[in-house]
């Protein structure tokens, strides 16, 4: 039978790739660990490390051992975050990552529907990167992710990437800069002041593929991780923006900018990433269903 402490003991090494960094996190001297991880390749008849200068590399079988541990580990912690949030409390924890590339108008539309599931609902709601966001969806530190890519391929990652809809894309500008736009649109774009979201948002893509389309080269004057930053910038004239149709009214109200064109074939899409569970969380199916009646219509 697995020695199950053992197993763990390497699911931290191979994590780490370092036996001195894992005996810090354990708090175990590394002459221990190195001693617990002999005992489990003895028990399993396999070599589960290679050593590669200062580091160590998973042989195939330690690879396999790995993914399964993941597994386990995985379900242990939800086993733990289940028993800790009993209905001994009120409310129900929902704990949310928002891909910081999402606009928090978008992100806040998306969730509202689970206010109105029948077991009241204690928001966790906390924006990052994507990468980052994924590896705490795995460790069960978070309940769902919102992104507007999907789980990039190059991350093993067994869970569920639902489409929840999709927008299209327009370009909003202050009434004070839209009155300097000359020519038609979207020529009136060409030398014109650009406020640009992060290099790795799909708007960003969009837009560099249309300007390329139409030979249009703006003077890029500033590039923002935080969507809401970005529309107060553009709110005081300091250059156009481009933002989801599907939010057109409530940025030309709440920002007072002026939507002057869309970009024609741009679609910005939007996931609820989520991993398979025991006990489904109920606030992940009320959201998935209302956004997609929300979203799905609203390509303009």
């Amino acid at each position: 039978m697995i020695n199950y402490k053992h197993l763990h003991y390497f699911w931290v090494v191979a994590k780490e790739k370092s036996i001195v960094k894992a005996s810090a996190q354990l708090h175990l001297t590394p002459q221990t660990i190195s001693g617990q991880l002999s005992c489990l390749e003895q028990s399993m008849g396999v070599v589960l490390f290679n050593r590669v200068g200062r580091h160590l590399e998973l042989t195939d079988a330690g690879r396999m051992v790995l993914s399964y541990a993941n597994e386990i580990f995985s379900l242990g912690s939800e086993l733990q975050n289940a028993v800790r949030h009993r209905p001994k409390k009120s409310s129900l924890a929902f704990k949310v990552g928002i891909d910081d590339v999402v606009p928090k108008s978008i992100a806040y539309r998306l969730l509202e529907p689970a206010l109105n599931i029948p077991d009241p609902i204690h928001f966790a709601c906390r924006e990052n990167d994507l990468d980052t966001l994924l590896t705490d969806l795995l460790l069960h530190k978070l309940d769902l992710v919102i992104s507007d890519s999907p789980t990039p391929p190059d991350i093993d990652f067994r869970g569920y990437c639902d489409p929840l809809g999709k927008s299209g894309l327009s370009i909003f500008a202050a009434a004070t800069l839209a009155e300097r736009l000359q020519g038609e649109f979207p020529y009136c774009l060409d030398n014109m002041p650009l406020l640009l979201p992060a290099s790795n948002t799909g708007i960003r893509m969009h837009l560099q593929r249309w300007f390329d389309k139409w030979h249009i080269h703006p003077a890029i004057v500033g590039e923002f991780e935080d969507s809401a930053l970005m529309k107060e910038f553009a709110q005081a004239g300091a250059g156009v923006i481009a933002a989801p149709t599907a939010i057109k009214a409530e940025i030309e109200r709440k920002h007072e900018l002026i939507a002057i064109g869309t970009v024609e074939e741009a679609v910005i899409r939007y996931y609820a990433i989520s991993v398979q569970r025991k006990t489904p969380h109920p606030a992940v199916a009320a959201i998935t269903e209302k956004a997609r009646e929300w979203l799905f219509k609203r390509v303009e």
